[in-house]
């Protein structure tokens, strides 16, 4: 405990890249923090990084014990979250992870609205179109289409998610409107990259009817970001397939019309992923249910918007077991 606050710059630290910055963040002056992080090693009879002038690196004793410093740190998190829960306060840092339309578009409005409900509460948002490791990256909450593998993470459900097909009204004017999915190699196409590959084949069902189209790479805009897709988009370069909640926006003011109606891409439901032998603290609880809310308010809509029929999946409490 007498090396608390020195454990604390040690996992800035490593997380900022920079000394200097954790020890700003933490409000010591750069001889101060570099003072500090001499005295743990020199406790600890090991040295944590390779320090130069220009760069921060773990070396391999480094690594090892800033898990171990990670897991020490979350557990006194917790406690203090716990002696909070008991005097029924809402209060503290919640970290969340989504990806990057619907953090922009959505989520930020969203999380403003609970702020004027509990103004204690502060976040740190991390956006990406990748699943974040939630233990490494220190994340409370990640909101997420489909549902990870990840046996240590609780999916909630949140909302059904219809991805559609979709472009600039001013791009069908020009361009006219796919018949079916296989007249889609009229037009031009643009596909979202993920760790994985290009997601370039695109499958579509009507009733029994399937459909499958591999739109050409060579001819296709590609990009990794989710926000890029849709700008193209929106600037008319071509037929993209989106979310329904990374469109929300565009769809309500006409920005993007939606293609092939009648023909459904496969969903992929919005779940929100904790872990599951974590103390979960009431502001994530809070938020969580609040969240959960919010959804069911929009999906409504939305699903109106579509024309869909409104079908949400089951709500399990916060407590219950994954999907």
């Amino acid at each position: 405990m007498d090396n608390l606050g020195d454990v604390r710059l040690f996992v800035e630290a490593a997380q900022l890249g920079s000394l200097s910055a954790a020890g700003r963040k933490l409000g010591l002056t750069p001889a101060a923090a570099s003072a500090r992080l001499t005295k743990l090693e020199t406790g600890l009879k090991a040295r944590l990084f390779e320090r130069t002038t220009r760069q921060l690196r773990l070396t391999d004793e480094g690594r090892l014990y800033l898990n171990c410093c990670r897991q020490a740190l979350k557990a006194l998190d917790d406690a203090e979250s716990l002696l909070q829960e008991g005097q029924s306060v809402v209060r503290g840092k919640v970290r969340i992870s989504a990806t990057s339309d619907f953090g922009r578009n959505l989520l930020m409005h969203w999380l403003d609205e609970f702020n004027a409900l509990y103004p204690e509460v502060t976040f740190a948002l991390t956006l990406s179109d990748s699943l974040s490791n939630l233990v490494q990256e220190d994340i409370d909450l990640a909101i997420r289409f489909g549902v990870p593998q990840d046996s240590s993470l609780i999916a909630r459900p949140l909302a059904p998610n219809r991805r559609v097909l979709c472009a600039a009204p001013e791009y069908v004017a020009k361009h006219g409107e796919p018949k079916d999915p296989l007249d889609l190699a009229r037009f031009d196409c643009i596909v979202l990259g993920t760790a994985s590959g290009p997601v370039n084949e695109w499958r579509f069902t009507r009733g029994d009817e399937i459909q499958h189209y591999t739109v050409p790479l060579d001819t296709a805009r590609e990009t990794n970001d989710g926000a890029v897709a849709r700008e193209w988009a929106l600037r008319g370069y071509g037929i993209v397939v989106k979310s329904m909640w990374d469109v929300e926006a565009d769809l309500r003011s006409d920005g993007l019309k939606v293609l092939l109606p009648d023909w459904r891409y496969p969903d992929a439901p919005l779940h929100a992923l904790y872990h599951r032998n974590r103390y979960m603290a009431p502001r994530v609880r809070v938020l969580l249910d609040f969240l959960s809310e919010r959804f069911a308010q929009v999906s409504d809509e939305l699903e109106a918007l579509l024309g869909l029929p409104q079908l949400r999946p089951h709500k399990n409490p916060v407590s219950g077991e994954g999907l």
